[in-house]
């Protein structure tokens, strides 16, 4: 590990559900709701406010998202508030997982899930909202909702067959099929599989290397890679090219280009 996890002392987080730890340029959130690491109010409500914080932190370009324990990653919404069949409630818990792991996916630093152990409806569908996801082979991952009379509301209908395509996407979704680390490394779920205990060593490995980034060369990137999600192929290419000379207006950009010249390491003002 490139730095020593220390406690992350600039905020005070809404709940001690979502533990924040820092590692170099790197925030570790830790999902801990035992005994299933399940996202409920608490959680949904805190993790856009951790967000926007880390947002606006210029120490910040990285966040690794990992589960409490070895079982665990997250088995998603704890399904007892459903239990009366009260849409109301149904509504809120749907906008709340929605504004979270949207906010999640536009985070503008790097951020990868660390799947350590079950990954099971909205608990996937948070590591979908992830840009890379590293899986443990004994892990296993599943959007089941539909076995339970409900469907995934957190973007998992739309994340998964934009990963994996629809047929596995339909085999997940609408056939209720799990599949383990080995296997979702294999249609493209996530984009490693690590023996036990390995994933979230991996995950800072991989976010200490964001650190050698630009962090508006990323951000740009990220917006331009997840933009053309949703938009006719080479529609972008013009939004590129823009941006590759928007990037000239930042003294980072010549920090970059001397410091390759001088072989040496660059150091981001984020300026």
């Amino acid at each position: 590990m490139e730095h020593a996890l220390q406690p992350y002392t600039a905020l005070v987080p809404r709940t001690d559900k979502l533990v924040v730890q820092k590692a170099g340029h790197t925030a570790l959130v830790t999902i801990d709701n035992p005994p299933a690491n399940t996202w409920d109010s608490d959680t949904l409500h805190g993790l856009p406010d951790l967000l926007r914080h880390l947002n606006n932190d210029p120490d910040i370009y990285a966040l690794v998202l990992t589960g409490r324990g070895e079982r665990f990653f997250s088995a998603g919404a704890d399904l007892k508030m459903f239990a009366d069949g009260n849409p109301a409630r149904a509504r809120e818990m749907a906008r709340l997982f929605g504004l979270a792991f949207e906010a999640l996916r536009d985070f503008s630093g790097v951020t990868i899930a660390a799947i350590n152990g079950y990954a099971m409806g909205g608990g996937l569908e948070c590591a979908l909202a992830c840009d890379i996801r590293i899986a443990e082979r004994q892990a296993q991952m599943a959007l089941p909702e539909a076995g339970v009379g409900l469907l995934p509301c957190a973007g998992g209908t739309q994340a998964l067959a934009w990963l994996v395509g629809e047929g596995w996407a339909k085999r997940m979704i609408l056939c209720g099929e799990r599949v383990d680390g080995v296997r979702a490394e294999r249609i493209g779920l996530v984009e490693e599989c690590v023996e036990q205990g390995q994933a979230l060593g991996v995950a800072l490995r991989l976010a200490a290397q964001v650190a050698r980034q630009s962090p508006a060369a990323v951000r740009y990137c990220k917006e331009l890679i997840q933009g053309g999600r949703d938009q006719p192929i080479n529609t972008l290419l013009a939004r590129e090219r823009e941006r590759f000379v928007d990037l000239f207006e930042l003294e980072d950009t010549v920090e970059g280009v001397n410091a390759f010249l001088e072989k040496r390491p660059p150091q981001w003002t984020r300026r």
